[in-house]
Parts: C-alpha cells; sequence; structure tokens
C-alpha cells in the first residue's frame, strides 16, 4: 500500500475519532444523568455548548496559529484533544466533564481544518475530491457504528470506559500522524487582517450562508428523529437502532455521491437537490401517515440533504489556493464553522415549531430553510460566473 493511501485512511481515522468524540454524548445521556444525579436537560447542554464553543474557537485557532508550523500545530492540537477526552473519561463531577467537553471542543474544529488543508495538499489533484469527501464519510461512520459501540460499552460497562476507548484512538492516531505526515508543507503566512480578506469574497460569503441554512434544512427536523421515527410513524423502541443505522448509511452514501458530485463541478447541479428536498419537507407531514412512504422520505432526505459538502468544500479550497493562499486554513474551516452555527439554528427552529405545530408538521420549518437555499444556489453560480466573466 502506498503512503498516500496510508495518509488517506488516518485523515478519515482523525474525522471518525472526532465524530466519536462529538457524538457519543448523545448515545450516553442517560448514564451521565444517573452518576451525577442531574436532569437529561441539563446533560444536553454538553451538546449545545459543545457546538457553539466548536464554531466561536475554531476560527480563532486556525487564523492565530496560521504563522506556525503546519505539522507542529496539528500535532500539539492532537495532544490537547488527547487530554481533553481522557479527562472526559476521568471526569468524577459535571463541572469537570464540562470542562473537558470545552477543551476538546476548542480544538476539534482547528484538527479537522488542518487535515483538510494537508488533504489538499498531499492528494493529487483528481483524487481531492474524493479524499474530502471520505474524511467528511468519517464523521458518518462514526455516528453510525463509533456511536452505537460506544453506547453499547457504557451500557455493558461504564460511560467512562467509552471515553477510554476514544483516547485509545486518539493516541494511535497521534502516532501515525507523526509517522506519515511531511513536517514541511508550503505555506504562505498571513497577518489577521490578511487572513480575513478572504470573508470579503462574495464567492465565500454566499457560500458560507449556503451552509448554514443547508445545516439548518437538516437539522430543522433531524434533531427530532427519534420521535418522527417512533411517535409519528409508530415504529417499536426496539426496531429504532436498525432504522437510525439504515439512516446512517445513507449519510455514508450521500458523502461519496457528494465526492463524485465535487469532481464534476457540483454546485452547477446543487439547485436541483434543494428543489428536491422543499417537495420532499413539504410532504413529509402527509407521508407520515403511511411508514413506509414516511421512513421512505427520511431516507431520501438522508441521501440528498447535505450533498453540499464537498462540493462548497473544494470551492473554499480552490478560491483559496488561487487568490488568497494566505486563507487556506482559514477557508477549509468555513464549511464546519457554519455548519455548526446551522445545527443550532436547525435544532432551535425545531424545537419552536414543535410547540408550535406538533411533531408531524416540524418538518415545514425545515422546508423554509431548503427553499432560501435554493435561492442561496442559485446566487453562489450566478456570482462564480459574474466573476469568472470579469477575471476571464
Amino acid at each position: 500500500m502506498n503512503k498516500y493511501r496510508w495518509q488517506a485512511i488516518v485523515f478519515v481515522l482523525v474525522a471518525f475519532m472526532l465524530g466519536c468524540n462529538e457524538f457519543i454524548v448523545v448515545g450516553v445521556l442517560s448514564d451521565i444523568a444517573q452518576e451525577f444525579r442531574v436532569p437529561v436537560a441539563t446533560v444536553g447542554y454538553l451538546v449545545t455548548i459543545f457546538a457553539t464553543v466548536y464554531a466561536v474557537s475554531t476560527p480563532f485557532i486556525t487564523i492565530l496559529t496560521n504563522r506556525f508550523s503546519r505539522y507542529k500545530t496539528l500535532m500539539t492540537l492532537m495532544g490537547i484533544f488527547l487530554v481533553g477526552n481522557t479527562l472526559s473519561g476521568l471526569a468524577m463531577s459535571f463541572p469537570i466533564l464540562l470542562v473537558s467537553r470545552i477543551i476538546t471542543a476548542v480544538v476539534a474544529g482547528a484538527i479537522i481544518s488542518l487535515i483538510m488543508t494537508f488533504a489538499s495538499t498531499i492528494a493529487p489533484r483528481e483524487k481531492r475530491a474524493s479524499l474530502v469527501s471520505w474524511i467528511f464519510a468519517g464523521f458518518s461512520i462514526a455516528s453510525v457504528f463509533g456511536v452505537p459501540i460506544g453506547t453499547a460499552i457504557s451500557t455493558s460497562y461504564s460511560w467512562h470506559d467509552a471515553f477510554y476507548l476514544i483516547s485509545i484512538i486518539s493516541a494511535i492516531t497521534c502516532v501515525l500522524l507523526g509517522w506519515l505526515l511531511p513536517r514541511q508543507v508550503e505555506q504562505v503566512q498571513g497577518s489577521v487582517k490578511n487572513q480575513l480578506v478572504l470573508l470579503k469574497d462574495r464567492r465565500v460569503v454566499v457560500g458560507i450562508v449556503l451552509v448554514l441554512f443547508t445545516a439548518a434544512t437538516m437539522y430543522a427536523y433531524y434533531t427530532y428523529i427519534r420521535p418522527l421515527l417512533t411517535t409519528a410513524l409508530g415504529f417499536s423502541t426496539t426496531s429504532l437502532n436498525w432504522l437510525l443505522f439504515l439512516i446512517g448509511i445513507m449519510s455514508i452514501l450521500s458523502n461519496r455521491f457528494s465526492g463524485m458530485l465535487a469532481e464534476r463541478n457540483g454546485l452547477r447541479v446543487m439547485p436541483r437537490f434543494y428543489v428536491a428536498d422543499v417537495i420532499l419537507l413539504a410532504l413529509l407531514p402527509w407521508g407520515l401517515s403511511s411508514k413506509v412512504w414516511g421512513l421512505g422520505i427520511l431516507l431520501i432526505l438522508s441521501l440528498i440533504v447535505t450533498i453540499l459538502n464537498s462540493p462548497i468544500q473544494i470551492h473554499f479550497l480552490n478560491i483559496a489556493e488561487q487568490d488568497y493562499p494566505q486563507s487556506t486554513v482559514l477557508a477549509s474551516s468555513l464549511n464546519s464553522i457554519f455548519f455548526n452555527f446551522g445545527i443550532s439554528l436547525g435544532s432551535a427552529t425545531a424545537s419552536g415549531m414543535l410547540g408550535v405545530v406538533g411533531l408531524k408538521h416540524i418538518s415545514w420549518g425545515a422546508a423554509v430553510y431548503a427553499a432560501i437555499s435554493l435561492g442561496l444556489a442559485i446566487t453562489l453560480n450566478h456570482v462564480i460566473r459574474q466573476h469568472q466573466r470579469v477575471n476571464g
């Protein structure tokens, strides 16, 4: 096996490790609440705080560390992540667990941004989109396989052991990165002001807002995926794991499909997928009256709702490389930063819609966000064409 393939595997392993760390709390909420004698709703704030800290800290870390060696920066951040995750496992009180989650959230976004930057540097041009899609798939694999395994460990032994397992994976990943990554890569250093120039480019600004509303579209219904499957569609709680597994497999396929689109200038066809999102989300309340139709709509949505991931990531990287080389790491972080902001907006919308129109109709809020995303996807293509005309 050549060195590039080993590097690609380790990059996916990093995404898997980060995904397990981020999502694991969802699977062990009740176990943590029981041990620390706090309400489940209070433990749920760990998810919100993690996403918020992740989104806010990532641009600061990426901008401030740009003048240092990317290899040394990544290895330092991986060390901090390992300490934070191990502290989660060792936590004997809720405040300590909260602090440990904040530590990992602070560095997680910068780690994946640097991994994306290394991937962009190392991968042959024709394989770059495919590698980016595989890195995104690492997060989906974590939700499909990593989280259920972590939950099973928590149930059989302790939720502490689930975090220890992630620490073991993290330590192995650190060793592999130290062995496989190039010590020196070409990088253009820039002041904070010079790096932020990237955010004045309309192609980037429209792309950022599109990412945000795409994430909001998904989480405006996906936040309540379990009650949608059980309460609304009437599936038993025993079949829930299999159904979530199915949805997760569709998500992994979505990442691969997204990578194929990125290789073929996928942003041009993106509006078609948003049209499909709007129609499916508007029809979902009626689809929920049938198990077959309801599950079918949810599975198709899982396949297409975040199909934007790889094309927009390649879009940001290409713009940075061509016009703002000093902002490459910042560009690689934009997708994950604004996706997390979108998660917050979408989940808040879902909770609000639940109180106003009820569980069966919460997808209408998601349909509105999909319609906004459609307008933004059309606008982005127009802005790209306009830039190409002006610059020949």
